[in-house]
């Protein structure tokens, strides 16, 4: 398939697909990657290969930086030193865990052991944020189940990068050496994101059109991974740096409007990226069966291993040191935050990067040994855990009970609508004290803050059960509306107004209207 076919043709499996989830209530990445796999098996479906460039350039940077915007810092610096220790710790004992494994039950060479091992060794961004984004979990545990897989791949990275440099170059590992790119790595990802930050930010500032908002953003990400990529540092962990500081300045980027343009435009952008890249990832697992089951026929039971292997090394290590955390705060010892930490280790989008990367050949000229089996048995790891693990992280969370009560989100977000109309209100009375505006202009204000509160004191005071009033509410204002949008349609039709006036006043009727949405209260 030509490549503009291909994009087309994964854009509409995905989007078919990725709805077909929403309706049936399980996560789109396993979805997506069951359907691909499905398709790819049928007869007459072209083989679909895939480039590094289009995972790594094209595909990572937006989406690393869309995880790591809904990443708050407040929540980050709380689980600081677990993610630390997870993102270090437990990536050097899942590669040394998988290297023993694929020693043990494949015929690769103890290299390309170790090179499998550094690829699978760390969680996935995309892959977890993917899942873990509609699951109603503790902010505290969210934080640390996305920043662990934000900040393992510099980890994962420099293992990858040196027991690559062993099995193409031959050479033997020099400890300074490796100290030196870890510096290099982490550092110069760290630098350069906080100057693509800066540099966003600084432009974000001064731009008043939203067009041009929504392309910096856009072009931000990949700005930050092809710098430090080309200075020798971690691309990912520049998107990632980039990322998280651009998110804690969200408010004082832009104004309200252009945030509401920006944030559709991208949230439009990463479905499509996700949709296609997990679909992309079932779609290719056929093609390389076909390609490697004559000389490697027991390859599922050796994905299935190296699956749970990294599993239950997971399982342990979280475990241990929650067990151990619990003990020295006091705390009676519970499995329910652990198992759920353990179970959304699932991986995906980077280590197919780094898989895809892989040199055909050696320095000497000779072929790379057992390439085709590393990439057959990684996408088949991959596989093996977005399915798994995804469709059953959600069942796990609920048995576990450490979801947030439904409940307990609106009885919060009511209180803080509160505080802010109140806010709002106390500032009003302040002009009117000091007479700092017109009267009449302030008190039609006043009058529509205090109806507010009552609307706001009236949610708090109703049954969650009891809907009624709350869709009697929006029922009437979404006519009300209607009936605007059909006199603005008429008055277009009959000449009393011109095009570009309709558009402006449309779009104020639809922002309002947005603002009814069917899960929101009034």
């Amino acid at each position: 398939m030509r490549g503009v076919e291909t994009v087309l043709f994964l854009v509409v499996i995905a989007t078919v697909v990725a709805t077909f989830a929403v309706r049936l209530r399980v996560p789109a990445p396993s979805l997506l990657v069951v359907a691909g796999v499905v398709v790819g098996l049928l007869p007459g479906v072209p083989a679909i290969t895939v480039t590094p460039d289009v995972i790594s350039l094209i595909v990572l940077p937006p989406l690393l930086f869309a995880a790591g915007e809904e990443l708050p810092w407040r929540d980050l610096r709380a689980v600081g030193r677990p993610v630390a220790t997870l993102a270090v710790g437990l990536v050097l004992l899942s590669a040394a865990a998988v290297v023993g494994v694929a020693v043990a039950v494949t015929p690769m060479p103890v290299g390309m052991a170790f090179v499998l091992g550094a690829i699978l060794a760390s969680t996935d961004p995309v892959a977890v944020t993917a899942l873990a984004r509609r699951l109603a979990l503790p902010p505290r545990v969210q934080a640390l189940i996305q920043a662990e897989s934000l900040f393992n791949d510099a980890t994962s990275l420099l293992l990858f990068r040196v027991a690559l440099f062993m099995v193409v170059a031959g050479g033997a590992v020099s400890w300074g050496r490796t100290a030196g790119e870890f510096a290099l790595l982490a550092g110069g990802g760290l630098i350069v994101g906080v100057l693509i930050a800066a540099g966003a930010f600084v432009i974000r500032r001064r731009t008043e059109d939203p067009v041009l908002e929504a392309v910096v953003s856009l072009v931000t990400p990949y700005a930050a991974y092809v710098l430090a990529e080309s200075v020798g540092g971690s691309g990912v962990t520049a998107v990632v740096v980039a990322s998280v500081l651009l998110g804690t300045q969200a408010e004082r980027l832009t104004t309200a409007r252009i945030r509401i343009q920006v944030g559709a435009v991208y949230e439009t952008v990463v479905f499509l990226l996700e949709s296609v890249v997990f679909a992309l990832i079932g779609l290719q697992l056929p093609a390389l069966v076909r390609r490697v089951a004559g000389s490697s026929p027991w390859w599922l039971l050796q994905a299935l291993a190296l699956a749970v292997t990294l599993v239950l090394v997971r399982l342990v290590l979280v475990f241990v040191l929650s067990a151990l955390r619990q003990r020295r705060n006091g705390q009676p010892v519970s499995w329910q935050v652990p198992a759920v930490v353990s179970w959304a280790g699932a991986r995906g989008v980077v280590p197919l990067a780094a898989a895809l990367s892989l040199p055909v050949v050696a320095l000497d000229g000779s072929l790379l040994p057992a390439r085709d089996l590393v990439l057959l048995l990684t996408s088949a790891v991959i596989v093996i855990t977005l399915v798994v693990q995804g469709f059953t992280l959600a069942p796990l969370v609920r048995r576990s009970g450490i979801a947030l009560d439904p409940a307990d989100i609106r009885q919060e977000q009511n209180r803080a609508r509160l505080r802010l109309a109140e806010a709002g209100l106390s500032h009003l009375e302040h002009l009117a004290e000091t007479e700092s505006a017109p009267a009449f202009v302030l008190d039609q204000l006043r009058s529509s803050w205090r109806a507010r509160i009552d609307r706001i004191r009236l949610d708090e005071d109703t049954e969650p059960t009891d809907t009624t009033r709350y869709d009697l509410y929006r029922t009437l204002r979404r006519e009300t509306l209607d009936i605007e949008a059909a006199e603005l349609t008429r008055l277009f039709d009959l000449g009393t107004i011109t095009d570009t006036t309709r558009r402006r006043i449309q779009r104020l009727l639809d922002l309002e209207h947005a603002g009814l949405g069917d899960d929101e209260q009034p």
